[in-house]
């Protein structure tokens, strides 16, 4: 039986580097040989010429992908700039164009709001803990809708919340005010409306792609929905037209890549009418909720 070799430590060869690889298990070996390898990696060192040509290239697609992406109004966790609402309660607003205005509201232990009486349809979803809404349980991720015209009850989290509004008065004393007041009047108008994030209701729109329909509006056209990518789903790019309305996304848990574009847990993204979103990926799996074109609620009819 042949003698096998001793390992030597100078000697970078390949077949000396991947024989010792293969052969040896103790860990200050296999630190030598890491060292080696790391020594043995020279940056290769590119013609002038070619190394403009590159940078050139780099240039331009980084500004393609800026303009692509430049109107779009993203809400990132570092950004957010909370604001006393009421004892333990704070929030901040992500967007508000007049019309409708959105928002994260966080609920310390224990902590309420009164009751109010809703003008405009308000929805919520919860980003973390979970919401007492009257004789509701908001959970995790669970969607609650109250329409207008009907009355909350005390909102309350006994062991504190995050969740997010849309059409939402929060962000406007004189609106908040209003609804507080409007409860006092008679009668509690339409009944709110909770949908879990779990169970069925779940519609595949492309492979690994998951499309749960929670509200629809204008007569189907505009829909409010939870999105599931798992890992490694894609979903095309599409653009939002001129004429089209605003889209409107939260990445509840997860990430994924809009284009160029990262979104992580408890991001906030508006893409105008007129915008652009490039190829959503996640390679983690990622779980959204979405307001817009309903056209993703039906199965494989993405528009592009």
């Amino acid at each position: 039986m042949s003698k096998h070799n001793e390992f030597d430590p100078n000697d970078t060869s390949p077949i000396n580097i991947m024989s010792e690889m293969n052969e040896m298990s103790d860990v200050s070996t296999l630190s030598i040989l890491s060292g080696r390898i790391a020594e043995a990696l020279i940056p290769l060192e590119l013609p002038a010429a070619r190394a403009l040509r590159l940078e050139r290239r780099l240039v331009t697609r980084i500004a393609g992908s800026a303009a692509r992406h430049r109107a779009l109004h993203t809400v990132r966790t570092s950004d957010v700039t909370w604001q006393a609402l009421h004892k333990g309660v704070r929030a901040c607003v992500l967007h508000d164009d007049g019309a409708s205005r959105s928002a994260l509201v966080e609920f310390a232990p224990g902590a309420s709001l009164p009751r109010h009486r809703h003008a405009t349809h308000e929805e919520c979803i919860v980003l973390r803990g979970s919401l007492q809404a009257g004789d509701s349980l908001v959970g995790l991720h669970d969607y609650h809708l109250a329409p207008a015209g009907s009355k909350h009850g005390r909102i309350q989290s006994p062991a504190g919340a995050v969740a997010f509004l849309r059409g939402t008065s929060i962000g406007k004393a004189g609106d908040m005010l209003r609804e507080v007041a409007a409860a006092m009047l008679p009668g509690d108008g339409p009944s709110p409306t909770t949908i879990v994030a779990g169970g069925d209701g779940w519609r595949e729109v492309a492979d690994g792609a998951f499309v749960k329909p929670l509200w629809f509006w204008q007569s189907g056209a505009v829909a409010s929905m939870l999105l599931r990518l798992e890992a490694g789903a894609r979903m095309p790019a599409h653009p939002h037209a001129v004429h089209a309305m605003e889209e409107e996304c939260l990445m509840l848990s997860g990430e994924a890549f809009f284009g160029d574009m990262l979104l992580r847990g408890g991001e906030y993204q508006r893409a105008p009418a007129g915008s652009h979103h490039g190829e959503a990926f996640s390679d983690v799996g990622a779980l959204l909720y979405v307001h817009g074109d309903a056209a993703y609620t039906r199965l494989g009819s993405i528009r592009a």
